[in-house]
């Protein structure tokens, strides 16, 4: 039986259907699953390697190569805190201490009611807004602590939803525009 809902296996296929060859589309597949359940789940990772004709391993192996994939369940929001040097020499270190004590927990750690996980990013390249962040891959900053403490309000007042999406999905999940694929092009015909 599938783990992933009857919509997601409909967008799988499409998404399937934008490359030459099925194990092309792994990558979107598993942000599909992740937008599903949070995390990618072994089930849904089984799922994937049906659909796409690869081992679990194989998805697995893929999914721990990408930190923007998680094999674990991380909160709702993945606040990732670059503290390379642009984002260090503005406060990096402060503000990630600030995170921690505003939501109450560490580096690695996911807060209680499931909403934030922080992590520390080496670099996230994008130096001029130093000290960054971001939130399931979209960016912030300069942040300091009292504009930390406002995104914070506004991603749990949902202000932030048309912006952040919970689990970091990308926009090449829910791509509707672009080029079209060959095996795009026989699926429409």
């Amino acid at each position: 039986m599938a783990h992933l809902s009857p919509e997601n296996l409909e967008r799988a296929a499409q998404l399937i259907s934008l490359y030459p060859k099925d194990r092309s589309a792994l990558i979107p597949l598993c942000h599909l699953a992740q937008s599903q359940d949070g995390f990618l789940t072994e089930e849904a990772m089984q799922d994937i390697a049906r659909l796409v004709g690869v081992t679990p391993a194989e998805v697995y192996g893929t999914a721990t190569f990408y930190d923007m994939l998680h094999t674990e369940p991380v909160g709702t929001y993945v606040i990732a805190m670059c503290t390379n040097i642009a984002c260090l020499l503005n406060g990096a270190f402060e503000l990630l201490e600030h995170a921690e004590h505003r939501l109450g927990v560490h580096v690695g750690q996911t807060t209680k009611d499931g909403k934030f996980t922080i992590e520390e990013a080496e670099c996230l390249a994008a130096c001029d807004t130093a000290p960054c962040v971001q939130v399931n891959h979209r960016f912030f900053g300069p942040l300091a602590p009292e504009s930390f403490d406002a995104l914070v309000d506004d991603l749990l007042s949902g202000r932030l939803d048309d912006v952040v999406p919970p689990h970091g999905v990308l926009n090449r999940v829910e791509r509707t525009v672009g080029l079209v694929s060959d095996r795009e092009n026989e699926v429409a015909q």
